[in-house]
Formats: C-alpha cells, structure tokens, sequence
C-alpha cells in the first residue's frame, strides 16, 4: 500500500488506485496519516473536516468516512476507535511524505559533510515526490491548518538543494528557476541570495544587484526591516567582487567572476557591520553543533533561569536533551504540579551550548489562565531577534512569516510553556532548520505536531521527593525525621510544586518539625488550604486542569471524588454514573487526557485498564466539582466504530 499527500490525496494497492469519495474522506485518511499511528480525537477531526460550526449530523458522517476507509484500505492496516478517537497503524505501507523527509535529512547531512554531489541527487529525489500542493483536494479547513508546514518544508529542502547545485557550479542552469521561485516567494532571503550568486556567476552583476534592490525595497515596504545581514553579505561580496567560487565545480567558472575582476563601481556603502557567510555562497556550512558568527544580530535570551535546586527526572531529561540532538521537537506533558516547566528550563539550562544563537521563551497562559494570543507572543520573538518593534507586521500570518524567515539560519532553542492546545503552537514552530521548540502542556492534540516526541512526567519517586524536600527545607533537618519526611511527600501526592510548597513552609517555619506540618496535612478537608504559599498554590494549577472541562464530565468528575473508588474500570465508573460502560470509557480517557486521572494497563482478567484518580486531585473535585449526574456526556460520540 501506498499512501500520497505531496499533492492530491491519494492511495494505491499494488500499483492501483484506492477510490475515495470527495474531500472529506480524503481529509480523513490525509489527518490518520499525518498522526503517524498517533491518536486523533474526534474534535481534531471535526474541525478539520468542517470547521468550527459542524452540522448536527458531523458525528455519522464521520463514522461513515472512517468505515469506508477501513473497507476500501483493506485489513493490511489497523484503523481502530481507542478512547475519544481513532488511530491507524500503517504497517508497512509507504507515505511520500516519509520518504521526503527522509531524503531531505539524507541531503542536508551530505551537504554539511561536503559531499555536493551525493546531496544534490538526494535533495532532487526529495523534491521530485511533490506532485503540486500538499493535501490537493481535502477540505480548506485541513489545507490551511498543514500546508503551511509542509510547504515550508518543501521550500527549505529547495533551498539546500539550490545550494549543493551552486557548490556543484550550475548556477546557469539555475538561473530560470530560480527567478521563478524568487518571484512566488520574494521575501525568503535565502532564495533571493541564491538568486543573486547565480547571476554574479553567470556574469550578470548588474541583475545580481537588481534583484537586492527589489528584495530590499519590498522587505521595506512590507515588512518593515532591512535586508538580514546573511543578504547583505551576499550584497556586499558582489560589491568588491569577494564573492567565492564554486567550491566543487563540474565545469570552469564564468570569466566574469573569476577573483580577478574588479569591484563593481557603485555608490552603495557595504554594511557596516561583518554578516556571517551566507549559505548560498558555497563555503562548506559548519556543523550543527558548530557555534555560528553571531556578532553582528542579536542573540536572545529569553529563557528564565532553572530551579537551582532541581531534583530528579535524571530519566526524563536525558530523554528531552537526546530527542532535541536528535532532530526532534519535544512536548513534555503531565498532571498539574508535575514540574513540565521547571524540567524545560533545566533541559534549556544544561543544553545552552547547543544552541549558540539563543533561547526564545513564551509562558502561553496569561496570570489569570487565559491563553496567550500568538500575535502578542510572535511580537516578543520579532523584537528579541532584532526587528523593529514599531514596524512589524500587523497580521498574525504575516508575524509568522517573517519570524520563520528570521530563524531560518539560527540555531536557537525555543521554549513554549503551558501551551493550551497544538492551534495555540503551531504559528509559534520556527519551521525547517537547526532550531528545536520544547512544549508543555497537557492537552491530547500537541502530541500531533510534527516530528516531536512525547515526554510524559509522572509522581516523583520518594527518593526523588525526599530530595526535593531535602533541597528546600535542609537536608539535615529531614534526615532527622524519615518516617515525617515520608508522609509529608505521599501527602503531596510526590508532585514537584506541592512539593515545593511543602518545603517552603518548613524553611519558613524553623521552629516546626517535619512531622508538625505531615499531621496538619493529614486533615483531607485541610490539606489544599495547608499547600499554598505566596504565589505558590497546588490549586492554581487544578483549577486551570478543570477549566476546559464542560459542565458534564466537570460533573462526573465530582461524582467519582465523592463516591468512587481511588483505582477503578470503566465497568466501574459505568455503575457509578449510570453509564453504559463504553461512554463511561470515554469519559475517563478523556479525564486522563486532561491528565486528572492517571491509567495502568489491567490487572484483571477481563482486560480493561485500570484509572487512579490522584488524592490532591479528588480533594479539589469534591471543593469545586458538582456531582450530578453527567447525563450521558458523549452522546456526541458515534458506537465504536
């Protein structure tokens, strides 16, 4: 089986077409294949395929497209209903956008380690998949959420290959194309420098330095800024006639360009500034890791700084700093008080090194748990890379662009803290190139951006707690008390900020021992009130959990604080809210999604997993949840399908 997307939608079987019906389903097939075996809620596609307002009747036909599906796919792959949603196993089945990728990561490998050749050939096979627009014939709600990103791939495997083909010397053969590309996308600079190299090498310095002044003046005119300082360099080295030679040629360079040739007589001043080598001259680009020239534009550092007295998660954040070397996005997920933030700003603190253009940090959630607008955080990123604050572009869309466009070259890390959903994050990813993004939050969908690996954290150990405890309230003083020291943490559920909290109120309170705070915790009805301090507030971070939540499954929450038991089964919550048991199965996936229940495989014979709801959370839903009954909440949802 092969699936496409690099273009219209399609699937064949042994070599012959898989028929499939309209836009819908087409949108269908194109969300499971994107999801990588990943879970897709029925939300995500409810929106994709219809938008915000979908019609009464989206959940049947949403069954419809996935049964069809299944039919026409054949058994050789596994499309199954699990929770709130649907996931596919692929199997062995062909995507052109995985074998894209994979060319693309194999080019631009070659091409930093200098072989011209082999990256050419590579890059080429990559671009060659691409039959027009990705995702042709689906529904405009899906085209405008992904194509941007693919696209943006597309472009920037161009470019690579742009550049071995000049190492190589063909910068005649890509002149016409190149002023194609140019004219589609006139604000890429690294496209526009490439143009400009060709056509000095080609002999043609005149339209080399035609084609600054246009890029200049709409770049101006559009935007806002000046040229980035890798086109001026481009600019500059035409100017006196410095600009390199190919550096692996297959034929003898133009006599026009040779190192003899003088200087372009103009009135143009050269920046003032020295702009690191751009990469559409044809020096050998440095290694990822290879610190950059960065002297001449600023280099942000946004990242607050980490907890001096971070403890733990050694598992967890190995597991962070190795995906982000390996070219991978993160998103570091976990309940309320589990310490996602503070282990993103450690990851960013210990690996600094690797990215020596920079940290970009955005906290997504305003002081009174609202979502942050991407417009006002794409605001901060432009103005921290050096772009002028009162020029900027007004439209999100654009702010997005021009923030890509800023990136492209840099290597930064760039840190998203308490992101709401994947919407609220994907006009902040920097796109292709050597910068990584780590996201926190909890919500389901940020597992579906792109190339990024899920890091979910859970209690502490009770080492891991002992230490906390230990580096906030002194060692010494819970050494003295193990058994105190114990109880305290299970108390706190072995959650970092409660944790913290705890620890806090002991180093404040000298004259306390640890077992006079574990016996005023003891006191369930007490125990929220006991941990907050100042800004500190283990029920701050619930409240924002509870939040989204609709009124019913709020409700069915309350229900289970006050009547169920700590471990339960779906056949369990079924006889307590007097629910069929595959309803009461969504409602706890979706209770676990959201990170307030926790889920194990099963311990019974009959299979099922088995849901645990935390003590500090049941505390919070018996305060603030109502407990009846939550009428069936996902009548919205169609029988398994």
């Amino acid at each position: 089986m092969e699936f496409r997307i690099l273009g219209p939608v399609s699937a064949e079987r042994d070599g012959h077409p898989v028929p499939l019906d309209g836009a819908k389903q087409r949108a269908t097939l194109a969300v499971l294949l994107l999801a990588r075996g990943g879970l897709v809620t029925d939300e995500r596609l409810t929106t994709l395929l219809w938008g915000w307002d979908p019609p009464a009747t989206s959940t049947r036909q949403l069954y419809t497209y996935v049964s069809r599906l299944r039919t026409r796919l054949g058994p050789g792959l596994r499309l199954v209903r699990h929770g709130n949603g649907y996931r596919m196993d692929p199997g062995g089945a062909g995507l052109d956008w995985h074998t894209f990728r994979e060319l693309a990561d194999a080019g631009r490998d070659q091409l930093r380690a200098g072989r011209f050749a082999d990256a050419e050939r590579s890059l080429a096979e990559a671009l060659a998949l691409w039959h027009g627009p990705a995702l042709g014939d689906v529904t405009e709600q899906l085209a405008q959420a992904e194509g941007p990103r693919l696209e943006e791939a597309r472009l920037a495997t161009l470019e690579e290959h742009t550049e071995a083909a000049l190492a190589l010397g063909r910068h005649e053969d890509l002149v016409p194309a190149l002023t194609g590309h140019v004219r589609s996308h006139p604000l890429r600079e690294r496209l526009r420098g490439q143009l400009m190299t060709a056509l000095y090498r080609a002999g043609r310095q005149a339209d080399a330095l035609a084609a600054y002044d246009e890029g200049r003046h709409l770049l101006s005119t559009d935007l806002g800024i000046d040229p980035g300082p890798a086109l001026r360099t481009v600019h500059h080295q035409i100017l006196t006639g410095t600009l390199p030679q190919p550096q692996a040629p297959e034929r003898p360079p133009h006599p026009a360009t040779m190192a003899t040739a003088p200087p372009v007589t103009t009135p143009t001043a050269p920046p003032t500034t020295t702009a690191p080598h751009h990469p559409a001259t044809t020096a050998t680009p440095p290694p990822a890791t290879a610190p950059r020239n960065t002297a001449d534009r600023a280099v942000p550092a946004l990242l607050p700084s980490a907890p001096v007295d971070f403890v733990g998660r050694d598992a967890a954040v190995a597991e962070v700093i190795g995906a982000l070397r390996g070219r991978y996005d993160v998103v570091v997920a976990g309940a309320p008080g589990s310490g996602t933030s503070a282990l993103a700003l450690r990851v960013g603190d210990v690996c600094r090194g690797d990215f020596p253009d920079g940290q970009l940090y955005a906290d997504l959630r305003t002081g009174d748990g609202r979502r942050r607008g991407a417009h006002e955080v794409l605001g901060w990123f432009l103005r921290a890379l050096g772009a002028d604050g009162d020029r900027l572009p007004e439209g999100v869309d654009d702010r997005a662009l021009l923030f890509r466009t800023l990136v492209a070259d840099r290597r930064l890390l760039i840190v998203l803290d308490n992101a709401a959903d994947d919407t609220q994050v994907r006009p902040l990813l920097p796109g292709g190139g050597p910068s990584r993004t780590v996201v926190t939050g909890t919500h389901p969908t940020l597992a579906s951006l792109d190339a990024v690996r899920l890091v979910t954290l859970g209690a502490m150990t009770p080492a891991e707690a002992a230490g906390l405890l230990a580096s906030v309230a002194g060692a010494e003083r819970l050494a003295a008390e193990p058994e105190a020291t114990l109880r305290v943490a299970e108390f706190c559920d072995r959650l970092p900020l409660a944790l913290r909290i705890a620890g806090v109120r002991l180093a404040t309170r000298p004259h306390w021992p640890v077992a006079r705070l574990a016996d005023r915790l003891a006191p369930e009805e007490h125990r929220l009130d006991e941990l907050r301090i100042g800004a500190l507030d283990i029920a701050a971070g619930l409240r924002t959990a509870l939040h989204p939540l609709t009124p019913a499954v709020a409700g069915a929450l309350g229900v289970l604080a006050a009547t169920g038991p700590s471990r339960l089964t779906a056949r369990d919550a079924a006889a307590l809210l007097d629910l069929a048991p595959r309803y009461a199965e969504d409602l706890l996936e979706e209770l676990t999604d959201a990170r307030l229940l926790t889920a194990s495989p099963s311990e019974d014979e009959a299979g099922e997993p088995c849901y645990r709801l935390m003590p500090l959370v049941r505390l919070y839903a018996l305060r603030h949840c109502p407990t009846a009954s939550p009428h069936r909440p996902h009548d919205r949802h169609p029988a398994a399908a």
